[in-house]
C-alpha cells in the first residue's frame, strides 16, 4: 500500500501512470495532500469518483497516528505521533498573539544520542532517526487536524538534526518545493556537531542555523552539554566563523539561562567575548523544568541584566517568548512517550 504523504510529484506521475491516468491527475493529488492537506482520498473531490477508489486500493493518504493530543492555555499544541513501527516522537504547533505565523516545531530522531543534562528527550537514549517522510508528516499533520497552514519550520523536537542530516535535508527540500514554505522560514538547530555545519556551509542554504551554546566557557558548557567533549568550543567558533563567512548568513545563538549557573555578569561577558566576530543573534532562554535535575529558572531581574549585558556588545537579543510550558512543550521538555 502507497503511502502519498512524502512523495514527490515525479512519484505522483509515476503512481498516477501505474492507474492509466495523466501527469495532470498526479499534480491533483500532489495539491490536495501538500497545500489542502487532506486526510482521506475521498476528500480529493475534483477526482472522479471511479479514479478515487482505484486509488484507494493501491495508495492512502497517512499511516501516522495521533496517540495523544494537548492543548496549552497559550494555544501551542503538542502532538504525540505513532508510526507504524509504534515508536512515537512529540512535535508542537506554536502560535503567538497579534502573528500570522504558525510555527511548527519537529522532531528528527527517536530519542537523542546527545544526552543535554538540562533536556528530558536525551534521558531516553537514542532509539533511531527518522525518515524524511516521517519528518514531514508532523506538519502534515497538524495541518489535517487543525486545518491551518504552517508557514514557519523550526528543528528543535527531539533528536540531533545533524546527526540525521541525509533525511532533514530531503524533508526541507519538500517543505520548499511541496509546502512552498520559503527556505529562510526554515530553522535547524545543532548542538554543535562540527563535521556536519563544515558541510552545511558548503551547502550554502538560506535557510537559519540555530546553534545551542548554554554556555560561555568550556567547563559550565561539558557539564550541561557532553557534545563539548568531543566538539569544544574553540574548535566549534573555529566552525561557525567558518559558516558565517562563506554564506553570509547570521547564524541564531539559543542561549539557555539557568539560574546560578550560567546566569552572572561574569559568563555575559564572557559570552560576548566569545561571539565578537560571529554574525549572530542571540536568543535567551528562561529555564523550563525537567525531572532529574536541580537546575533552576533565573529570577527576570536576572534575565534582563544579561540581556542588557548582551545588547552592550552590539548583538542583537531576543528573550524567547515561552510557549507552551504546562503541558511540557517548552524547549527541553519533550519526551516522545506517554507519561
Amino acid at each position: 500500500m502507497e503511502i502519498l504523504s512524502g512523495l514527490n510529484l515525479e512519484e505522483f506521475e509515476a503512481l498516477t501512470e501505474k492507474l492509466g491516468a495523466s501527469k495532470f491527475r498526479a499534480r491533483q493529488i500532489h495539491n490536495w495532500i501538500y497545500l489542502k492537506s487532506v486526510k482521506e482520498i475521498d476528500e480529493m473531490t475534483d477526482l472522479s469518483v471511479k479514479f478515487r477508489e482505484q486509488l484507494k486500493e493501491v495508495a492512502k493518504v497517512t499511516d501516522t497516528k495521533i496517540k495523544v493530543k494537548q492543548t496549552s492555555s497559550d494555544g501551542t499544541i503538542k502532538y504525540l505521533l505513532e508510526y507504524p513501527d509504534g515508536e512515537c516522537v512529540e512535535t508542537v504547533l506554536m502560535r503567538f498573539d497579534n502573528r500570522a505565523n504558525l510555527t511548527a516545531c519537529v522532531s528528527s530522531q527517536v530519542g537523542c544520542a546527545v544526552n543535554c543534562s538540562f533536556c528530558a528527550t536525551g534521558k531516553r537514549g537514542f532509539i533511531r532517526n527518522l525518515n524524511y517522510k516521517e519528518i514531514i508528516e508532523q506538519v502534515l499533520t497538524i495541518q489535517r487536524d487543525t486545518g491551518l497552514k504552517v508557514t514557519n519550520i523550526v528543528f528543535m523536537g527531539q533528536g540531533e538534526p545533524l546527526l540525521n542530516l541525509d533525511n532533514v535535508l530531503k524533508a526541507m527540500k519538500i517543505f520548499n518545493e511541496d509546502f512552498q514554505i520559503g527556505a529562510r522560514r526554515l530553522t535547524v538547530s545543532t548542538s554543535g556537531i562540527i563535521p556536519q555545519i563544515n558541510k552545511l556551509a558548503q551547502l550554502d542554504m538560506q535557510s537559519t542555523l540555530a546553534l545551542s551554546l548554554h554556555a560561555s566557557n568550556h567547563e559550565t558548557r561539558a557539564k550541561l552539554m557532553q557534545i563539548e567533549n568531543k566538539y569544544p568550543m574553540d574548535e566549534l567558533h573555529k566552525a561557525l566563523k567558518k559558516y558565517t563567512d562563506k554564506t553570509g548568513r547570521r547564524i541564531t545563538i539559543e542561549y539557555l539561562l539557568i539560574k546560578d549557573l550560567n546566569d552572572t555578569a561574569q559568563c555575559a561577558k564572557e559570552l560576548a567575548w566569545y561571539l565578537k566576530d560571529i554574525k549572530c543573534n542571540i536568543n535567551l532562554i528562561p529555564y523550563n523544568p525537567t525531572e532529574k535535575n536541580d537546575y533552576q529558572r533565573p529570577s527576570n531581574n536576572s534575565i534582563m541584566k544579561f540581556k542588557y549585558l548582551m545588547e552592550h556588545s552590539g548583538k542583537k537579543v531576543t528573550i524567547r517568548l515561552e510557549r507552551g510550558a504546562d503541558i511540557d512543550a517548552a524547549c527541553g521538555q519533550l519526551r516522545g512517550k506517554i507519561k
